[in-house]
């Protein structure tokens, strides 16, 4: 297939039944934005970046700057570096040394601070793009956590699930900046208003009530602010899982499904599997996979970075608990959310 640039081969990715087992009623279908040149969130950098140089707002030559610990910062650096733009990535030191081989490839300039800030990581992050943005007054901030076009970019995906599959019953993805899983899910819910929409996140994440806690692992997904993105009203589940059982779960999806992927992907995963289990014969299951497991090649992947820290990653097997949405969980637990914001109750 010809395309006239690497942007345009952003999007249009493969929709894959999973085998699963023979007792799941449901069928669960991923849909592989892993496959995009670098990430899911290449969708949204090519939205937001065409839609700011179609309005004016992102001009030739201006700099480009965001904050991104993974796949938004590549996203962004391959459709700002392919305009001529000069890309400013701010991330912390949990960014692995592929994507920031990645960046500096590309030719971007890499913030890394050096110190957490009052909410964690990310707003240690924000506090150094608001110096940026002094430094470079004119430069553009795609502004992944509050752009409507964010969720936007994402109607095309669910074009893409209703052309190749119709009928979606269930919709499960992973939650940071809330941009795919709000948006894919206000797109699908205008073909089956009755769509159920169920939203992974990482135990110490506070998007949904939790506590927070800077020192998890797992990355691409959770988040230690609320973002705007984050649309409640469209959500009706949340599973929460921690860092041991995500990256089981990730294990588990290379092994039995032969996709190597990152967290994220894994924990939509596990959650899609069980969930197969639980609904009527006949349903049909899409589950987001955002990432792949190159830049986790030095922790999931890695026996050493298990051992060292003591992980046993073993099959999970056993049932995620019910709980109440008030409630603290330590390891994989989901609540009913039906559209309510945890945080105005």
């Amino acid at each position: 297939m010809l395309y006239k640039n690497i942007v345009d081969v952003i999007g249009d990715t493969p929709l894959v039944k999973m085998k699963l087992n023979n007792q799941c009623k449901g069928s669960v279908y991923a849909k592989l934005e892993l496959l995009n040149p670098f990430g899911m969130k290449d969708r949204v950098a090519k939205h937001i970046i065409l839609s700011a140089k179609l309005s004016g707002q992102l001009k030739k030559n201006m700099p480009i700057i965001e904050s991104s610990s993974g796949t938004m910062a590549c996203g962004v650096a391959l459709v700002g570096r392919h305009f001529g733009h000069d890309v400013h990535i701010v991330t912390d030191p949990r960014i692995d040394s592929i994507t920031y081989a990645k960046l500096k490839s590309l030719g971007c300039q890499v913030h890394i601070v050096d110190r957490m800030g009052k909410k964690g990581w990310q707003s240690a992050r924000l506090d150094l793009l608001y110096e940026l943005l002094v430094k470079y007054p004119n430069a553009f901030w795609p502004h992944q956590y509050e752009n409507p076009d964010n969720p936007l970019a994402y109607e095309e995906l669910a074009k893409e699930l209703i052309t190749d599959l119709g009928n979606i019953d269930y919709l499960v993805g992973s939650v940071g900046s809330g941009g795919s899983l709000s948006g894919t899910a206000r797109a699908l819910k205008q073909y089956n208003p009755n769509l159920k929409v169920v939203a992974v996140d990482a135990v110490g994440s506070v998007i949904f009530g939790q506590p927070d806690r800077p020192d998890r692992l797992q990355g691409g997904l959770g988040n230690s602010l609320v973002a705007p993105n984050v649309d409640f009203s469209v959500i009706d589940y949340i599973h929460w899982l921690n860092d041991e059982e995500a990256f089981s779960a990730t294990l588990e999806l290379s092994q039995n499904e032969h996709i190597f992927a990152g967290n994220s992907s894994g924990s939509v995963y596990i959650v899609s599997k069980w969930l197969a289990n639980q609904v009527k014969s006949g349903c049909n299951i899409v589950s987001i996979f955002p990432d792949r497991g190159d830049r986790y090649t030095e922790s999931i992947y890695s026996s050493n970075f298990i051992e060292q820290r003591d992980h046993r990653l073993t099959k999970i097997t056993r049932e995620p608990k019910m709980v109440n949405l008030d409630s603290v969980v330590t390891t994989w637990s989901y609540s009913r959310l039906s559209g309510v914001n945890p945080h105005e109750k």
